[in-house]
C-alpha cells in the first residue's frame, strides 16, 4: 500500500460559506473504502487536485455522520484556488485520516466550552456535531463563536439551527466596524466575548481555534478563569505538508504537528519552543 497515493473522492456538494471560503461534501468512489471509513474528531487529511497539488484541513463534519466527509477551505494559494474551480460531480482525491483527536470520551459528562474565530470553526465544528449528536452523554454545551464581520461569518445555517436549541447556549461577535444594520449578536473581539459568556470552569473542558491571535489571548485567558491547562484543547496547522511526520515541515522542537497533534493542550504549548 502506498501511503502517498490518494483515494478519489467525488463532490456530492458544495456549500459557500463566503465570499472566498466553501464546504466540499466528499464521498468515496471505491465503495469498500466508504464502507470501512472512520475517523476522530479533530483528525486532518490532504486534500488534493490532480496536477495542482495538495493541502491540508481538518475533517470539519462528524465521525457520528456516515458516508461522506467534508471540508472547508479559503481560497488563497494555487490549490485552493484549483479547488475552487472545481463543481460538484468532479473527481478529487483524500490521503487519511491523520493525527490525533480531541478526547470525546473523556468529555463525556461534563460542560464542554466550544471557542472559535473566523474559519476556525471547522475543527470546532467537527467537535460541536459530534457532541450535539451524542447529547444526552453531555452536561452544558456552550458555543463562542466571532469573526471579522458579518460576511465572514461560516457555516451560518448552522449557527442558526444550533441559536434555536434549547440545549445549547451560543454567543456571536464580529469586529467593531464588521457589524451590519440588523446584527443583533455582539460587537467585540473573541476574547471579550468569552469573559461576557464567563463560562463555568468546574467540570468543564473547552476546544479553542481561530487566527493565532484569538489562540495567543484566549488560552491564557481561560486558565485566568479556572480552567485546568490540562482540560483546554485546540490546534496547530503549522505548515503540515505530508502528513506522516517525514517533510519535517511541523517541526516544532520534539513535536511533529501531523504525527503527535494537531490537538494540543494548553499545558502541552508551554513546553513548546515560542515558535509554533
Amino acid at each position: 500500500m502506498n501511503l502517498y497515493q490518494p483515494n478519489l473522492v467525488r463532490i456530492d456538494e458544495i456549500i459557500e460559506e463566503t465570499a472566498d471560503t466553501r464546504t466540499l461534501k466528499l464521498s468515496f468512489q471505491d465503495p469498500e473504502i466508504a464502507e470501512g471509513f472512520d475517523f476522530k474528531a479533530g483528525q486532518f487529511g490532504e486534500y488534493s487536485v490532480f496536477g495542482a497539488g495538495e493541502c491540508t484541513f481538518c475533517i470539519a463534519s462528524s465521525p457520528t455522520r456516515k458516508g461522506y466527509i467534508e471540508a472547508s477551505f479559503k481560497s488563497v494559494g494555487k490549490v485552493t484556488q484549483a479547488m475552487r474551480r472545481l463543481n460538484v460531480g468532479d473527481t478529487m482525491g483524500f490521503r487519511g485520516p491523520y493525527g490525533n483527536h480531541f478526547p470525546i470520551d473523556e468529555m463525556k459528562g461534563k460542560n464542554v466550552v466550544f471557542i472559535a474565530g473566523g474559519i476556525g470553526l471547522a475543527p470546532v465544528r467537527c467537535v460541536i456535531w459530534n457532541t450535539l449528536d451524542l447529547r444526552d452523554q453531555f452536561k452544558d454545551l456552550t458555543i463562542i463563536y466571532g469573526a471579522r464581520s458579518v460576511s465572514d461569518l461560516v457555516y451560518k445555517r448552522e449557527l442558526q439551527e444550533w441559536g434555536n436549541r434549547s440545549d445549547v447556549k451560543l454567543y456571536q461577535c464580529v469586529d467593531p466596524g464588521g457589524e451590519t444594520p440588523d446584527w443583533t449578536g455582539d460587537v467585540c473581539f473573541v476574547p471579550a466575548l468569552v469573559e461576557k459568556a464567563a463560562p463555568a470552569p468546574q467540570d468543564s473542558y473547552a476546544v479553542v481555534c481561530g487566527p493565532p491571535i484569538v489562540i495567543s489571548l484566549t488560552l491564557p485567558l481561560l486558565e485566568k478563569m479556572g480552567f485546568a491547562p490540562e482540560r483546554i484543547y485546540t490546534t496547530l496547522e503549522n505548515r503540515m505538508k505530508c502528513g506522516l511526520g517525514k517533510c519535517g515541515r511541523c517541526n516544532v522542537g520534539p513535536v511533529y504537528v501531523c504525527k503527535d497533534g494537531p490537538v494540543f493542550t494548553s499545558a502541552q504549548l508551554k513546553t513548546l519552543p515560542p515558535e509554533y
